[in-house]
């Protein structure tokens, strides 16, 4: 072995593999693969990160794969969330930021670098306002058909927390929620 990594056909890594294989010591990096994010965690993420068009995306899959009053609390929590951020915008006079978040909610692969969609960032605001709120109260409505009373406890988690943080609570979650 010392004589092939004096010739450098291994290298360093290659030494190290081959040292802890016959040592018998094989690090963790090696033998174990890294957990999956899941749905929500990835959620988390993506609202802290800003794109909303994956938050959205990645709450619906949380209802498709595991359906229940939390999962869709959530999201309705990310359609307001998104509500908010676009009415911060707007309030900042950010228009600019308003037509990035906009092609974000529309964009959906490279297509988009050769056929811009050149829409006013004014009237971006309605139309996502306007969905994100119809989204919201669907999504709410059927969280509480689905069970009222957890309804009635988790909710007042995202009120407590939009007070706590008046200014960007849009990026994230309750500490409660184990995202």
């Amino acid at each position: 072995m010392i004589r092939i990594l004096r010739t450098g056909v291994l290298g360093v890594s290659g030494f190290l593999v081959m040292a802890s294989l016959q040592t018998g010591c094989v690090a963790s990096s090696f033998s174990a693969s890294p957990a999956q994010p899941t749905n929500l965690q990835r959620a988390k993420v993506f609202l802290a990160a800003g794109d909303y068009r994956r938050a959205v995306e990645a709450c619906q899959l949380e209802v498709q794969a595991r359906p229940s009053v939390e999962s869709y609390l959530y999201l309705t929590y990310v359609y307001q969330a998104l509500d908010a951020y676009v009415e911060s915008l707007a309030k900042a006079d950010q228009w600019v930021a308003m037509e990035h978040l906009y092609l974000n909610l529309v964009s959906g692969g490279a297509e988009e670098l050769v056929d811009p969609s050149n829409v006013l960032a004014r009237i971006a605001k309605e139309m996502i306002q306007s969905s994100a709120q119809q989204q919201a109260d669907v999504a709410a409505e059927q969280a509480t058909r689905v069970d009222r009373s957890a309804v009635a406890r988790i909710w007042p988690q995202q009120t407590a927390w939009r007070k706590s943080k008046p200014d960007g609570w849009w990026l994230g979650i309750p500490p409660e929620w184990t995202w």
